[in-house]
């Protein structure tokens, strides 16, 4: 094919002094012959295939009419649904009251007290 130049590196320690050096020398390749056969390497290609995130669709929220829209704030100072008559029970209700509101309450104590008591823990 033709020439081509060869690096060959060198390391030699005279008297406590390191030399390091280089020299090049031209190599020579042989011609191919015709019985042999030339290689060439193919270097792999890949495809990156997109990917798609997912769809997420939003359940549809389940209609509970709550007789009323009131709230109390509790002992730990957070904001609770007042008792409330609902067809099914909603969610977030802790207990069903004799008289058929459901309580949201955080704590048992005090639970459905002005609603006949605590009919059904949920």
């Amino acid at each position: 094919m033709g020439n081509f130049i060869k690096n060959h590196k060198w390391l030699v320690a005279i008297g406590g002094v390191i030399l390091l050096g280089t020299v090049a020398s031209a190599v020579s390749e042989p011609a191919p012959s015709a019985t042999s056969q030339t290689s060439t390497y193919q270097t792999p290609t890949y495809q990156v295939q997109p990917t798609k995130a997912p769809v997420y669709q939003a359940q549809p929220v389940q209609s509970t009419q709550l007789s009323n829209d009131n709230y109390y704030t509790n002992v730990d100072g957070n904001q609770v649904h007042s008792p409330a008559y609902s067809n099914t029970a909603p969610a977030g209700a802790s207990a069903q009251c004799r008289d058929g509101t459901y309580s949201f309450s955080q704590h048992r104590s005090g639970t459905c007290s002005h609603h006949g008591g605590v009919s059904s823990w949920l």
